[in-house]
């Protein structure tokens, strides 16, 4: 039997083995370097970019980028796809565990290199109950390690819900949460119950019958008086704990001042562009989902993406329900004219960085951390991913030719999505 120390030791060494990184040369390329692409080499050593304008030096592992767009890895802010791997269809559960690393591989699949799980906190049972956001929390909090993407908890609190109230302040105060949004979704569900189809989908997802999912939202509405206080309370919670707010599908300029004068200098979705030029007009970010921008429109028929971007009223496009929208929507801009590939990339990258403070990404440049994306651009409208960097590893590869080097590289510093 071996003694405690052995084992630690043996401990150390497997933590040591996992925490070392190669360096990574990417040699040419079309790197977005501030607001102008320039054809230049990249050295990646650590977790950080160590020099623009290098060379390969003793790097041992090396890629071609010659070619190719060299970018920084895309910032998803708001992304709740993850709940298709969760149940695929209703009533059709998969472990947490299982969802979310193949959620993670989707996301560094599409370029994703800072993802926000946007998990809702409902009063709803089933899929979006605050049980299952507590089990959201504790899985991402377990696995995170073994993520290749760098994967934080965004909290979509229904505002209704105002059992959680307490448990979710305690999670702010522990600092479990990364987001904290405000959602109301009240007079939608209450809409919906007149239109069979929409109400049998919030039936299903509930797992609860037609007659016990009547009653529950007779229950939730009767407390109405309850959430403005409510929210107050979880406001400060939040700014005590230096959480950033969000609030989503402002309908007003006075509800969007409502919000910011809580805290909530971030407006999801805004429904009009009035109320998006109230948001613009005192410094807010303003998100739109990026399919809007895919499909030409909103699936709801509200604000269409692409018009806010053009007037400069959008700083974020977040992946929404879709992780492929961010990548192809900055090329679909560009395309379009809308505006140029690298204010485009910005929306999908050094946007939502800079809106949810982490200052250390978003850009190629050095000392910021390496989350880099190769791109092969020669097909309109179709950017086709070749290699992602997170966090200094290359984590995503689908063209070995790509690799200039013989010298086999330490196993742990590539890891396959």
């Amino acid at each position: 039997m071996r003694s405690t120390g052995e084992l630690s030791h043996q401990s150390s060494c497997q933590q040591t083995k996992r925490d070392r990184v190669t360096d990574i040369f990417l040699e040419g390329g079309r790197a977005l370097t501030g607001a102008e692409f320039v054809e230049t080499s990249l050295l990646v050593s650590g977790t950080d970019i160590a020099r623009v304008d290098a060379s390969r030096g003793r790097a041992r592992l090396a890629i071609d980028a010659r070619d190719l767009l060299v970018l920084p890895g895309i910032v998803d802010l708001h992304g709740d796809a993850f709940e298709r791997q969760m149940m695929p269809r209703a009533g059709v559960d998969f472990p947490i565990d299982v969802a979310l690393a193949d959620s993670d591989r989707q996301a560094i699949g599409n370029g994703i290199t800072t993802v926000f799980h946007a998990t809702t906190c409902s009063w709803e049972p089933g899929l979006r109950s605050a049980d299952n956001a507590r089990g959201l929390m504790e899985a991402i909090e377990r696995q995170r390690p073994q993520f290749a993407a760098d994967t934080r908890f965004h909290l979509r609190h229904e505002t209704y819900n105002l059992d959680a109230e307490a448990e979710i302040a305690q999670w702010l105060a522990e600092g479990r949460v990364d987001l904290f949004a405000f959602n109301d979704h009240m007079d939608g569900t209450v809409a919906d119950m007149a239109k069979p189809r929409k109400r049998n989908r919030m039936v299903e997802r509930t797992g609860l019958s037609a007659e016990e999912f009547d009653r529950l939202v007779e229950h939730v509405v009767s407390r109405a008086d309850e959430v403005p206080a409510s929210m107050s309370r979880l406001a400060a919670s939040a700014r005590a704990a230096g959480v950033r707010m969000l609030s989503h599908d402002d309908a007003t300029p006075a509800m969007r001042r409502e919000f910011r004068e809580l805290g909530a200098d971030i407006a999801e979705f805004p429904i009009n562009e009035e109320t998006a030029r109230a948001a613009a007009s005192h410094g807010d970010a303003i998100v739109y989902g990026a399919p809007n921008v895919v499909r030409g429109g909103s699936h709801t028929g509200w604000t269409r993406a692409s018009d806010m971007i053009a007037k400069g009223l959008c700083s974020v496009l977040a992946s929404d329900y879709y992780y492929p929208a961010q990548l192809l929507a900055a090329f679909r801009l560009a395309a379009d004219g809308v505006v140029p590939l690298a204010q485009a990339w910005d929306l999908v990258s050094a946007g939502p960085a800079r809106a949810t403070g982490l200052a250390d990404r978003g850009m190629l440049a050095e000392g910021r951390r390496a989350d880099i994306l190769l791109v092969d651009d020669s097909v309109k409208l179709r950017p086709r991913l070749i290699a992602v960097i997170s966090g200094g590893k290359l984590v995503h590869l689908t063209d070995a030719t790509r690799l200039l080097t013989a010298v086999a590289a330490p196993r742990e510093a590539v890891v396959a999505a």
